[in-house]
């Protein structure tokens, strides 16, 4: 979310036409306009990247590219990472416009989409929008919320045409194994199915961090970006990994959304990438020591329970002896903190916070949220 020294003080109050069924989401209503608090432990990506840290010469700056389908330096810098030619990657405004264009190019309506659950809303949300028929495989908690492929082999029936995850897993940031996504993906394949995996988050791995999804098979289509980690969320810099024949397919659908993207941000997007790693250095020191600091908080705190993770920048928190959302109004309206209520996810029992943004911040809203416990 912006700075709120820069946003617009409009609050758009969802009154859609008698006749018509609201197309919004609920959660990013939510996030525009309740996410805001002092100590804003709602966050779900690291501090912002300070442009100086691209080292851009301004003088570069060109308002229009050549851009028939992908700016080719931001497509050779995407394949590059992933390991992929560039007839691999479509290029999006962000990962969750990823995702809806994966799906819309992958569904047709009435086709059945398996998802994991608990599931980011925007997933769910995107899917039945589109008029596809949402089924749900759970990551249970007492399973430490892994991927189970057995999971999906109890759901999947002839009618699935998509199976949709997350990894890093987004709310509680558990780590696939590749034995999990392998197989997740074999299912796929022998139903005629695709495999759609948000990785936004996989970039959080920083010690052996494992390949792609993508690099499974050809049923397997990768969705990431540039915002959660790497603190790019202005640049909008997303992107889709799928077979060129279906690559190709994305490109023309888009053509119907959003046919040529915002140039400048392309040019700041191909700097980024010549400093990745850099980038991700510095936001991990912040996000560590957040992560060491909220173990010794759940340890003190026996009323939560959360998996512990060793990466990414989200955890969620199960809340054992009170209704959750009463405890997150008054952690707000007394304590200036805010989390996002678990409901988002399907979870009405959770919370999740997020980490990565300032550790002085962080430590006063996990002191905060010890006195509201302990009320």
């Amino acid at each position: 979310m912006a700075d709120s020294r820069q946003r617009s003080s409009r609050i758009f109050v969802l009154e859609p036409p008698p006749i018509l069924t609201p197309k919004y989401s609920e959660y990013m209503h939510w996030a525009k306009t309740r996410q805001r608090a002092r100590f804003n432990l709602a966050t779900s990506g690291v501090d912002a990247c300070p442009i100086e840290e691209l080292e851009f010469d301004p003088r570069r700056l060109a308002i229009h590219g050549d851009n028939s389908y992908g700016y080719m330096p931001l497509l050779a810098a995407i394949a590059a990472k992933a390991g992929v030619s560039p007839d691999c990657v479509v290029t999006a405004q962000g990962t969750s416009f990823a995702n809806y264009l994966a799906m819309a190019t992958l569904l047709e309506p009435g086709d059945e989409v398996l998802i994991e659950q608990p599931a980011y809303s925007l997933l769910v949300d995107a899917a039945r929008y589109l008029g596809a028929q949402v089924k749900r495989f759970p990551r249970p908690e007492e399973n430490g919320y892994a991927l189970d492929p057995a999971a999906i082999r109890a759901q999947i029936s002839p009618r699935t045409r998509l199976i949709v995850a997350t990894n890093l897993h987004n709310p509680t940031s558990v780590l696939a194994t590749e034995s999990s996504l392998r197989e997740a993906a074999d299912l796929a394949r022998s139903n005629g199915a695709q495999l759609l995996v948000d990785e936004v988050y996989l970039d959080a791995v920083y010690e052996n961090a494992p390949p792609s999804a993508f690099h499974l098979g050809p049923e397997v289509v990768v969705t990431s970006s540039l915002t959660k980690i790497y603190g790019l969320s202005g640049l909008r810099c997303g992107w889709i990994l799928a077979e060129p024949s279906l690559a190709r397919a994305m490109w023309l659908l888009n053509d119907l959304f959003a046919a040529t993207p915002a140039h400048p941000a392309e040019l700041l997007s191909v700097a980024a990438f010549e400093r990745l790693d850099r980038l991700r250095e510095r936001a991990r020191r912040v996000v560590e020591a957040d992560r060491a600091a909220l173990d010794q908080f759940l340890d003190a705190h026996a009323e939560l329970s959360a998996p512990r993770t060793r990466f990414g920048t989200t955890a969620f928190l199960h809340l054992l002896d009170r209704p959750v959302e009463p405890f997150l109004e008054l952690l707000r309206s007394r304590f200036d903190t805010s989390a996002v209520p678990g409901h988002f996810f399907g979870m009405p029992d959770h919370f999740r916070i997020g980490m990565g943004v300032d550790h002085e911040m962080f430590l006063e809203g996990l002191r905060r949220l010890g006195l509201a416990l302990a009320l």
